[in-house]
């Protein structure tokens, strides 16, 4: 019944406008990181690759029921994330019923996040999303695969996933920070070019997640 819901949420997003959403999770980690990023998104999604997603994303606690009216929900922030056993349980049914996870380590989370991964997917691993995927191919070309925005160890970026019957339902992008590249140009700096690259890898995610 989940997954005829989410086939009816993809299909609407063609003629009503949809609705994204930020994770607020547990832990003490700052959820709330990057306030303009999301925003910055769907502005730059909605102008250039037909979505008609609500400018204003919600936010969603992992374990409401309301987690499964959003067919993309992101996650961001810098420290510790700790989901109840009743939050792992509803974030397996969403992802396994149709919707998508984007975790976006904005710096010190990785050490936290994997172990919450492990959790939710007991039985499967992180694996690292190959260039040759098709979220790296359309409506825009990395051929190199996930872009680096932000430096933090000197590391090359790392997109990692969790599939389930071949279809991409986590992606946690690593040593990347895709969010901050999302943000006001004022808040980090970042050149035109930067940030083109972030919205541009953003827009493969939005658009994965409403043609896959």
């Amino acid at each position: 019944m989940k997954k005829i819901f989410f086939v009816l949420l993809l299909i609407s997003a063609s003629s009503f406008s949809q609705e994204i959403a930020l994770v607020k999770y547990s832990g003490g980690g700052d959820w709330y990181a990057n306030p303009t990023s999301l925003p910055n998104l769907i502005k730059y999604c909605n102008a250039n690759i037909n979505t008609t997603i609500n400018i204003k994303p919600a936010t969603v606690a992992p374990g409401s029921p309301d987690l499964f009216s959003y067919p993309f929900i992101h996650m961001t922030g810098h420290g510790n994330v700790a989901f109840s056993d009743a939050e792992v349980n509803n974030l397996n049914n969403y992802m396994i019923s149709g919707g998508f996870l984007h975790i976006d380590d904005n710096y010190g989370m990785d050490q936290y996040i994997r172990k919450e991964i492990k959790k939710i997917f007991p039985n499967n691993s992180l694996v690292e999303i190959p260039a040759n995927h098709i979220i790296f191919q359309k409506p825009y070309l990395f051929s190199s695969g996930l872009p680096k925005i932000h430096e933090h160890e000197g590391k090359r970026p790392q997109a990692y996933g969790i599939f389930i019957e071949n279809r991409l339902v986590l992606l946690y992008t690593f040593e990347c920070d895709l969010g901050d590249g999302w943000e006001d140009p004022e808040v980090h700096n970042d050149s035109v070019v930067v940030r083109e690259k972030a919205l541009k890898m953003g827009a493969n995610i939005i658009s994965y997640i409403f043609n896959n």
